[in-house]
């Protein structure tokens, strides 16, 4: 490998998503000299083919504190990276179908409250029909939201890259890293036409993380899915909120220009060796007929387009987020199961808060790398020093 070929930085980020992203602009707004690497193009994958959801609602009780950290950073994006990412404040509202149904979301409700979260509130059968006139009349209720909302994946991602940019962050698109190793203190990574060295080195290489932490003896119990979406043709404005449903997959919201985006982890098919998703169109039928359930003058609206991307799913359906408890200076964050486009802002802080060694009231603990193994031994984490005798380039 020829020296214009190798690249020296302090922190290597691999994975050009908006959990990349973000931790690299972080690390960099403190003064770090960071570098991304992503296999395709940013937001390719996980992070692009979203269906745009910030929500808090709805998710499991560890994650919930660092959800609502990223949720304040998506209200100030405009601040803070001179882009809002598309990010509309909607409100979140998952629907109760039935008298059961109801029940559930008053016992998540009370749940939460008694962990002293107040974010999500139960609503009745006219609070519904006061947040959302057009739903269908057999609901019964939910749980409402009002600070979650939406935002637009590519939009978002591409203020994380241009923040970053701008605070000379080099971005290497079509860089796909096969080799990491560890000598001394560095790391080294091999792709298909260069090398980076860095001092420490953050995995956020989504479905494909699983196999890097694998070259450092950390399997994970992660497997890839392709997550399907569609969107509509145009409708006149009936859906302020973004929906989802207590009793069957759903997530549904109304852009400002009338299309309509349906998701809700839709399972397609996998060409995993190729990096593919492939849409089943029999599997986002039934999503379609969920649509047309709650929203009936929906029947005969057209599907402008549909399409698949890839994504990590873990054994507990908790992300992996954290130092690696076999090498030093190596971070982890992959895994989010679908629901990890509205931690990104947060998450990319937090992950840099640790590497630099700042304090956070945070705790990763539930996302360690080493918990679906116990008893594995902990390596330091080093915190990174900005006197950093790396070069710069």
């Amino acid at each position: 490998m020829s020296e214009s070929s190798s690249h020296q930085s302090d922190v290597l980020v691999i994975g050009g998503g908006i959990h990349g992203l973000s931790t690299a602009f972080h690390l960099a707004q403190r003064g770090v000299n960071v570098r991304v690497i992503e296999a395709e193009y940013c937001g390719r994958h996980a992070s692009g083919v979203n269906a745009g959801g910030v929500r808090t609602l709805g998710r499991h009780t560890p994650e919930i504190p660092l959800a609502l950290s990223s949720r304040e950073l998506w209200h100030e994006l405009r601040q803070v990276l001179g882009d809002d990412g598309g990010f509309v404040p909607s409100g979140q509202l998952k629907l109760a179908e039935s008298p059961a149904e109801l029940q559930a979301c008053r016992e998540r409700v009370e749940h939460l409250q008694a962990l002293g979260f107040s974010h999500e509130v139960l609503v009745d059968q006219q609070q519904v029909f006061e947040i959302i006139p057009t739903v269908a009349p057999h609901v019964v209720g939910g749980i409402w939201v009002k600070d979650d909302g939406y935002a637009v994946p590519y939009k978002a991602v591409t203020a994380f890259r241009r923040a970053a940019e701008k605070l000379g962050v080099p971005v290497h698109e079509n860089s796909p890293a096969q080799r990491i190793e560890q000598t001394g203190n560095h790391w080294t990574v091999t792709t298909t036409g260069a090398m980076y060295r860095a001092e420490h080195l953050v995995v956020t290489a989504g479905a494909w993380a699983g196999e890097l932490a694998a070259q450092v003896g950390e399997a994970v119990p992660v497997h890839p899915e392709g997550l399907m979406l569609m969107v509509t043709h145009r409708v006149a404005p009936f859906c302020a909120p973004v929906l989802g449903a207590t009793g069957r997959a759903l997530s549904f919201k109304q852009f400002a220009n009338g299309t309509v985006v349906i998701g809700g982890k839709l399972m397609g098919s996998l060409d995993f060796p190729a990096r593919h998703g492939e849409v089943d169109m029999a599997r986002l039928g039934t999503s379609a007929r969920t649509v047309t359930d709650l929203f009936p003058h929906l029947k005969h609206l057209g599907v402008n387009r549909v399409w698949a991307g890839v994504e990590a799913f873990t054994a507990d359906d908790l992300p992996v987020i954290g130092a690696s408890r076999k090498a030093s200076n190596l971070s982890y964050s992959f895994g989010f199961c679908g629901s990890g486009f509205q931690m990104g802002p947060g998450t990319g802080r937090r992950l840099a808060q640790q590497i630099l060694g700042e304090h956070s009231d945070i705790s990763l603990d539930a996302f360690a790398i080493d918990r679906f193994n116990n008893g594995a031994a902990a390596t330091p984490l080093m915190p990174l020093q900005h006197s950093s005798t790396i070069a710069q380039h």
